[in-house]
């Protein structure tokens, strides 16, 4: 019995027509003689879930394993040539797969028409040092330098739904922009991204959002919600508000229509947690809840920065970094596919270690011999009598 490996039934998630409908579309293996966008994206995805640590190891580990390249429709590498991919090539097909994989992770939720929560936030990703400082110290900040990863979560199946890439020292609610906002849908961002006019596209969208208000927000009362006596001792205050100033940070205010502020105790704080909404028919734990959700986004940075690899880099460009942040998008977003195409109860970090552990066994192949020896010493053990 012929059975794929399990990097082959991973692959499965990108269907190769896809992907090459992906590459013609952009014209991107024009100029590639044999080392074209599959074989860089098969490389990338292996080298993070094998856990390489640079680029001998991978091709080393990779060309190990010549047997098995036929049915990934991909052959063994060369270090100088996945080099040069990864200094030279363009990121673009790269993000288009994590785009399209991010749409197939999604899909399953949306069918069965559940509530769509998103959370947005960025990370830093550290790059300093020997040829990092060429293109990095330019834009660096107090705190940080390198490349900020911008993402939209969403908080139902855990699995990104947008991402950009930025300098450090780009604000975060530029990038906000850019987001692509879907109607009904539930919007959770911290305080760095208070831009009214921006709050005031997601409200003309039709969709909801939940933030927190700055200490300075000049706000009108408009009216005083009932606060039910069984959340008396955690929501200090419910009202009704609007914005006092027609201005906002030199530019009109464009949100005009009432807003909800909810005050939350928080314990071991002095200070309450002062929420923003312009959802004025949930209950204000609800709403509470909901930004308590918004942790969620920072376990997935934390997620993926310790279990795949962006932490060294197998290139020190910033094509080269930005291809293989997306490289370990792409991975995480494959693995959860295979989560979900197998029904697996298994935690996304228990399916990538056994994923990790069997990328070129043959499940199926090896259960078939398995059966296939236990049933040989069944019918010898009864033809041959036991001798004691």
């Amino acid at each position: 019995m012929f059975s794929i490996t399990t990097f082959s039934e991973l692959m499965k998630g990108l269907p190769r027509g896809t992907f090459d409908q992906l590459v013609n579309r952009h014209n991107a293996d024009k100029y590639c003689k044999k080392f074209g966008h599959w074989d860089h994206l098969i490389a990338m995805v292996y080298g993070q879930l094998s856990g390489s640590t640079g680029l001998r190891p991978l091709v080393a580990g990779f060309n190990s394993h010549t047997a098995h390249h036929y049915h990934l429709g991909t052959g063994s590498i060369k270090r100088a040539t996945l080099a040069d991919a990864n200094e030279k090539r363009s990121d673009l097909v790269f993000g288009k797969v994590a785009n399209w994989l991010m749409g197939q992770v999604s899909r399953a939720i949306r069918k069965e028409g559940k509530e769509l929560m998103f959370l947005l936030d960025s990370t830093s990703v550290t790059l300093k040092g020997r040829q990092f400082d060429r293109w990095t110290v330019v834009n660096r900040t107090r705190n940080t330098q390198g490349l900020k990863l911008h993402m939209l979560l969403d908080a139902l199946n855990e699995t990104p739904a947008w991402s950009h890439f930025s300098a450090a020292n780009v604000n975060d609610v530029e990038l906000a922009r850019q987001v692509p906002l879907t109607k009904d849908a539930l919007y959770v961002f911290d305080k760095g991204y208070c831009d009214y006019n921006w709050w005031h596209l997601i409200d003309s969208a039709g969709a909801r959002f939940v933030t927190r208000f700055k200490s300075n927000a000049a706000l009108l009362p408009v009216e005083e919600n009932v606060i039910p006596e069984n959340t008396q001792g955690t929501v200090l205050s419910d009202r009704v508000v609007q914005f006092k100033s027609r201005q906002a940070g030199g530019r009109a205010n464009l949100y005009k229509k009432p807003l909800r502020c909810v005050a939350i105790v928080r314990p071991g704080k002095g200070t309450p947690l002062v929420l923003a909404t312009n959802d004025m028919t949930s209950s204000a734990l609800d709403i509470a809840q909901r930004y308590k959700e918004r942790w969620a986004i920072e376990l997935f940075f934390k997620w993926i920065k310790q279990h795949l690899r962006i932490k060294t880099f197998f290139g020190r460009s910033e094509n080269a970094v930005r291809i293989q942040i997306l490289a370990a998008l792409i991975s995480y977003l494959l693995v959860a596919l295979y989560k979900q195409r197998h029904a697996l109860q298994e935690s996304l970090w228990e399916c990538l270690c056994v994923i990790s552990a069997t990328l070129f066994q043959r499940k199926k192949t090896e259960a078939s011999w398995h059966r296939r020896r236990q049933e040989e010493r069944r019918i010898t053990t009864q033809i041959q009598p036991c001798l004691f």
